[in-house]
């Protein structure tokens, strides 16, 4: 998989968890080659697997006179990007740095583990929630209620990288049902489905989606 003169080579499927990493190579403002694969196919061929031993998407890699850096995993690759971009100011400042990594992580962890469970429909025992990262899906729902009324962003009232991780997992809550109804949720994801990046990532996202079988 040789690389043309983009910094950053993008692989992904537009009906996955690419599009959070897209958002955020948008939000960031750099160039980047895309290379859409396929479930079951080239994501599990030997060059991708090369890249992603795990086979799955998304995955970047950047192009760097020292050699490629390879960065998987949503929540490491807009940590990435809002370090190695600085020009986009989307990495935390000194103050921020608690918020922005707690919720950061708490959305990789806690939040995405209580959300998938849930939706396969496993619910933690009560007498085993401490065994869970999460503990109930309702303690975890609540306190990311909590966090995200406090202010308009993960930090405050700046915009960082950490809303795209953040904002995604929210994101997708609201428009499944996989979140339940809260006004804190309902507004953060207003005010990032109205970012000028968010709306160009999921513009190309939505145009790769294979078209719906006629009803």
């Amino acid at each position: 998989m040789d690389a043309d003169s983009k910094p950053f080579t993008f692989y992904t499927n537009p009906m996955s968890r690419g599009q959070i990493a897209r958002w955020a190579l948008h939000e960031a403002g750099v160039d980047y080659r895309q290379v859409i694969l396929d479930y079951g196919t080239t994501m599990k061929a030997a060059d991708y697997l090369a890249i992603n031993p795990m086979g799955k998407v998304p995955a970047v890699v950047h192009h760097l006179a020292s050699g490629d850096r390879i960065i998987t995993e949503c929540a490491a690759i807009c940590a990435y990007l809002a370090d190695t971009c600085a020009d986009a100011a989307l990495a935390p400042l000194p103050g921020e740095r608690a918020d922005y990594y707690r919720m950061l992580f708490f959305a990789a962890g806690p939040i995405e583990s209580a959300v998938t469970n849930r939706s396969m429909g496993f619910e933690t025992p009560g007498d085993k929630a401490m065994m869970a990262g999460y503990g109930s899906y309702e303690q975890a729902v609540d306190v990311l209620d909590q966090l995200l009324a406090r202010g308009a962003y993960v930090c405050g009232e700046r915009f960082t990288m950490a809303d795209v991780y953040v904002g995604s997992q929210v994101l997708w809550g609201v428009q499944f049902g996989s979140l339940p109804e809260r006004a804190s949720f309902r507004a953060y994801a207003d005010r990032l489905q109205g970012r000028a990046a968010y709306q160009a990532a999921k513009a190309i996202d939505n145009a790769l989606m294979p078209p719906m079988p006629a009803g």
